[in-house]
């Protein structure tokens, strides 16, 4: 029986806060769940509003927001915005698009504002693969040249991956490779059908369970840390084999760490370049504005929010299953997958001792 986690954590404030800052972007990536194009929403926050929003987000007490997009370096005020996040005390992280907007001389700006992590996508051990998936030729030796230039201009560097059928066989490369570029995480991320993602297929649970299985083994010889997006269930398999690892209760790798595995809502908020708040990005139910509503009272309050947190709503084997407390499955696949927020995980193979009866 795995550990009981503390309950309520987040009840109070999420630890990650998403920010969607434009969904402008100059890529055409096949999973985006943004659906983005190239030109700016005229209904995006502005600079003002964006401050304000960093404001609510440091008082209500979470720590650590990511500046994300489409492409957050679209945005002329961007290192304006990193600089306010990080003076009133909040670490910011940012995940711009590999383009040519990624200039050193935004890099260097960035470091200088305070930026305390610098995230890109590779998602290929060659650039057919990368830039086959992402849509332009050159995407992956740019976003090689970018991790270089933002390590030279002193920032920490993050890789995320996406995990399709198209580079499933790839991720023990891929490892190889950044594991050379002196990077501090590894974010392995399984897909959400959502937005051009709905295009692409989820991992059957079996496959889906081979790959955590390979990203538990790199993750006990790599040169960074190691977590999964939208796959709950890698602290799972990681109780499962022994491995008491940082991961199991949260990544400690130089921006902060988790008291806890965190979900959609429970420890995660999303907020939209309109302003519009979400559980994450990935789990498209608007439960309110940063416009007229208070962030703080939406996350503590909004049912929605309350019920994500509530491990006793889960249904099918989820419901049944004893990490139901350290996983609790991805809300939002199981959303995207079935119209159900508290259905079963689609994406895991695991079955539980029990059954429950049906909801």
């Amino acid at each position: 029986m795995p550990p009981r986690p503390q309950g309520g954590v987040f009840d109070q404030a999420p630890f990650i806060v998403f920010w969607e800052t434009t969904q402008a972007c100059d890529l055409v990536c096949q999973h985006c769940r943004a659906d983005a194009r190239p030109a700016r929403d005229r209904g995006e926050l502005s600079f003002d509003e964006g401050t304000r929003l960093l404001d609510e987000i440091r008082a209500m007490g979470c720590p650590l927001v990511v500046l994300t997009g489409g492409d957050p370096a679209k945005r002329p005020d961007l290192v304006a915005l990193v600089r306010h996040g990080t003076a009133i005390g909040l670490r910011v992280a940012l995940t711009p698009s590999a383009t040519p907007l990624v200039t050193p001389a935004l890099l260097a700006g960035l470091a200088d504002a305070g930026l305390a992590r610098l995230a890109v996508s590779l998602d290929g051990a060659t650039a057919a693969t990368h830039d086959g998936f992402r849509g332009v030729a050159g995407s992956f030796q740019r976003t090689l040249d970018i991790l270089r230039a933002a390590r030279a201009v002193g920032l920490t560097t993050q890789v995320n991956t996406s995990v399709t059928d198209l580079n499933v066989g790839e991720l023990e490369q891929i490892a190889a490779e950044i594991g050379t570029l002196g990077i501090n995480l590894w974010g392995v991320f399984f897909l959400v059908p959502t937005g051009r993602g709905e295009a692409l297929r989820v991992l059957e649970p079996d496959a889906a369970e081979a790959v955590l299985e390979r990203v538990a083994t790199i993750a006990r010889t790599a040169p960074f840390d190691v977590k999964t997006t939208a796959a709950p269930h890698f602290r799972r398999v990681l109780l499962q084999q022994q491995v008491r690892r940082r991961e199991i209760l949260g990544i400690d790798d130089g921006i902060g760490r988790a008291p806890r595995g965190v979900n959609d809502g429970q420890g995660i908020v999303f907020v939209s370049h309109r302003g519009e708040i979400f559980p994450s990005g990935f789990l498209p139910l608007p439960c309110g504005s940063v416009r007229q509503d208070s962030l703080a009272d939406v996350y503590r309050r909004h049912p929605v929010f309350t019920a994500l947190r509530n491990p006793e709503l889960l249904g099918g084997k989820c419901g049944a299953c004893e990490f139901r407390r350290v996983c609790g499955g991805s809300r939002a696949r199981a959303f995207a997958m079935t119209g159900d927020m508290f259905a079963a995980e689609p994406a895991c193979a695991y079955e539980p001792p029990a059954r429950p009866s049906a909801r």
